[in-house]
């Protein structure tokens, strides 16, 4: 609740003319809201002062007038509040003056409640603050108290981490006197080394501690290496790699002596007289293999040292493998060539003497290869080169004659053995080692895999590629002469003589031929190669003995050229075969091409496993497999070429029988047309045309029935001679007949809607024309 505090302001004794703006209740509460503490407060005031005392001027004992009056003198005593008058008021300003007294009297008088609880308040708040004094000390006190509990707990910490420190202290000291003792062992054997190498004799590599210090030193160098930043680390590490270089020398100058006395013994042996076979083996291989327990374990010691030290060893170690493979070539040279020698490689049959040369070598390399890895686990290259060395002196022999070999039989003979020795490559001796490969490898690529496998392929390829490079142009060769330029004779156009006596029973003879067939490509579109055109048969020959033995890109380049040029020379045959005696002879000319063209596009699509171009329902009867690859402009050829022909067969064997059909429309169509165009008074009508009339429309519906029997039935059994497949020849019959029941239907509507009477019960209906073609068309032994 405000409480006003400034005095008014003593009116003039002329009225304002203005009036003060005034406040009312609802915009005194807008403009100062009170919370909920101040208004329970407010609340507790209310209550309090509900009851108040009147000023003392106005006691009920003294008799005051219910109006205000004019204070009088004797009211004002001695006690009287400061500010009040004892004279009469007598002009205005004196009634202002004692007017305002007395409204501050009541003033006062209405806030001595007030002020009593402010009092109140004072007293309390007095209170409240002598206990925040004394809470305040007693907090101070428990401060001071904990102040000095945490000096002694810190006093206690810092005695025990000094403790501790000095335990850490004490542990790490010890530590470094094992770690530096331990780093010091590296350093003094070199000591141990050195003495032992300074011992005199060839026998200090046979000494059971030699390979002992070996390992020793080794260690030391690698923990050299790693710790460079030591003191003399770089002069240490320097003699280390010296004392390894010293042992390594002393492993390979023991193994080389070793070698040159065995090697000495066995020459002198093998030059005396009367030396079996047996004994020749003995002291080539067994002899050998007999000192490999001692020599073994040091070269496996020096080659594991070469692999990590490859710089400084890698030379001892290839010096051991060249003072091996010389050894075993000067040993093994005389006897390689008396025994090529003894195969007269001028005389013998080529094929056998490829069979039988290469045999031998490689029984040769596999022996040579097993006693090699009986010392050595490295080395493959220096090997493999000493191997290739050994197979050149047949191949100096070998290569000649295959270059200069003229029959393509031959050659791929040559080419099987080569293979079939590749193919049946050496397993593997450990195939831990090789996880996943199969025993069997056709290792055509030449990757050398270390000692794990002979890898025989990589000695046979020279003479492999040898053998398809003449393979390859020999098989031009014979593309060119007997395709591509071959003169066609009377006797290959007999068609369909041919097919007709290929229908007879073949005797056993030519039973026995036949099975003796390459059966490099099987389909039944490949059947019957006997009643093939001579450029296709000769195709199919060249293209199954090539196959096998050339690489997919260049036998696809050959194979492209050679079905190019077959397709050209079926192409001329089949123009040939129709010029003979058209027009009957029309149809034996496109049937001709489409059965060779045929095996033709089945050869394409077996060899490059193409999709044909040709619609599914009318050529996928051929026995052409699908696939995805491409031979490109010969396959599209192929298949446009035979989507012409057989479109052409289609409409040879439906034109005869649908022709007058056609006609006889076509001249109703015109004269119709002629009709509607001029003044019909007087003109004949059609029916009235002798062609027209209802007795020739009956002749030919009678004449279509009979070339039905006559024409199609011929026509059908000429495609199921050429053709042979039923589904083929059923797909193309089924389309000629798809024409000529759409000729008929055509010719059934003019003809129902132009006569009357006996005609129509004649005419056939779709249905009863279908079942007429039918039975013309089946098969009668069915």
């Amino acid at each position: 609740m405000a409480t006003r505090t400034a005095p008014r302001r003593a009116p003039t004794l002329i009225v304002p003319t203005t009036s003060k703006s005034t406040v009312n209740l609802e915009d005194w509460e807008a403009k100062a809201p009170l919370d909920d503490l101040e208004i329970r407060s407010i609340g507790l005031v209310k209550t309090a002062s509900e009851t108040l005392p009147l000023p003392l001027k106005y006691n009920d004992d003294e008799n005051f007038p219910s109006r205000p009056s004019t204070p009088k003198t004797k009211l004002l005593g001695p006690n009287s509040r400061p500010g009040t008058t004892q004279f009469p008021v007598q002009t205005p300003q004196q009634f202002y003056d004692w007017f305002a007294v007395i409204d501050r009297s009541v003033l006062h008088s209405q806030e001595a409640h007030f002020r009593a609880h402010v009092a109140s308040v004072s007293d309390h708040l007095s209170t409240c603050d002598f206990l925040l004094e004394r809470i305040n000390e007693i907090d101070h006190e428990v401060d001071q108290m904990l102040q000095g509990w945490t000096s002694v707990e810190e006093g206690g910490k810092s005695l025990k981490d000094a403790c501790e420190r000095l335990l850490e202290e004490r542990d790490r000291l010890l530590q470094l006197t094992d770690e530096i003792g331990t780093r010091l062992e590296y350093f003094q054997e070199l000591e141990h080394a050195t003495r032992m190498l300074n011992h005199p004799g060839e026998s200090l590599v046979l000494q059971s501690d030699f390979l002992y210090m070996v390992e020793r030193v080794d260690i030391c160098i690698d923990y050299l290496k790693s710790h460079r930043h030591f003191r003399e680390a770089e002069v240490y590490l320097l003699r280390f790699q010296q004392c390894m270089t010293r042992a390594m020398t002393l492993i390979k100058m023991y193994f080389v002596g070793s070698l040159r006395a065995l090697s000495a013994d066995i020459s002198r042996r093998l030059s005396e007289k009367d030396v079996s076979s047996t004994a020749q083996m003995h002291l080539l291989y067994t002899r050998f293999k007999s000192v490999s327990p001692q020599l073994s374990p040091l070269l496996r010691e020096l080659e594991r040292r070469a692999s990590t030290h490859h710089e400084e060893l890698a030379s001892l170690l290839s010096e051991c493998h060249t003072a091996y493979l010389s050894t075993r070539k000067s040993l093994l040279v005389g006897r390689l060539m008396q025994e090529i020698k003894g195969l007269d490689p001028t005389r013998t049959e080529l094929v056998a003497l490829t069979r039988t040369g290469c045999s031998y070598l490689k029984d040769l390399c596999v022996e040579e290869f097993d006693l090699f890895r009986v010392f050595f686990n490295s080395g493959e290259d220096q090997l493999y080169q000493y191997l290739e060395n050994l197979c050149d002196y047949l191949y100096d022999d070998l290569r000649p004659r295959i270059l200069h070999e003229p029959r393509l039989t031959a050659l791929c003979e040559v080419c099987t053995v080569l293979q079939a020795l590749m193919v049946l490559d050496r397993p593997d001796v450990d195939l831990d080692d090789e996880d996943g490969v199969d025993e069997l490898n056709l290792d055509l690529d030449g990757k050398r895999r270390g000692l794990h496998r002979l890898h025989i392929s990589q000695l046979l390829e020279m003479v492999l590629q040898d053998a398809q490079t003449r393979l390859f142009f020999k098989a031009q060769s014979v593309i060119q002469t007997d395709i591509r330029y071959y003169v066609t004779k009377p006797e290959d156009l007999a068609y369909p003589d041919i097919l007709l006596q290929a229908r007879k029973p073949a005797s056993a003879l030519d039973l026995k031929e036949k099975q003796s067939i390459s059966e490099i490509f099987t389909a039944e579109s490949l059947a019957k190669q006997d009643t093939w055109f001579p450029t296709l048969q000769k195709t199919y020959w060249v293209l199954s003995q090539l196959r096998p033995y050339v690489k997919p890109a260049i036998f696809e380049d050959i194979s492209q050229e050679a079905l190019s040029l077959c397709q050209q020379s079926l192409v001329s045959a089949s123009e040939i075969i129709k010029m003979k005696n058209p027009p009957t002879t029309n149809l034996d000319g496109q049937l001709f091409y489409i059965n060779f063209s045929g095996v033709t596009d089945a050869l394409a699509s077996m060899l490059s496993r193409t999709t044909a171009l040709l619609p599914d329902a009318l050529f996928s009867t051929f026995g052409v497999p699908r696939g995805d690859g491409s031979i490109g402009g010969v396959k599209h050829g192929i298949d446009h070429e035979l989507r012409r022909v057989c479109s052409d067969v289609i409409a040879e064997c439906a034109l005869p029988i649908s022709t007058p059909l056609r006609t006889w429309l076509d001249r109703v169509n015109d004269f119709n047309a002629a009709w509607h165009t001029k003044e019909n008074d007087g003109a004949t009508p059609l029916t009235a045309q002798p062609w027209a009339s209802q007795a020739a429309a009956e002749e030919l519906n009678a004449n279509f029935r009979s070339a039905c029997e006559r024409d199609l039935r011929s026509s059908v059994v000429r495609l199921k001679l050429y053709l042979e497949n039923d589904r083929t020849v059923g797909v193309l019959v089924q389309h000629a007949m798809e024409r000529i029941v759409d000729e008929y239907l055509a010719f059934r509507g003019v003809a129902w809607n132009m006569y009357a009477g006996a005609l129509r019960s004649g005419l056939l209906d779709e249905h009863d024309i279908r079942e007429v073609l039918k039975t013309v068309t089946a098969d009668p032994s069915s």
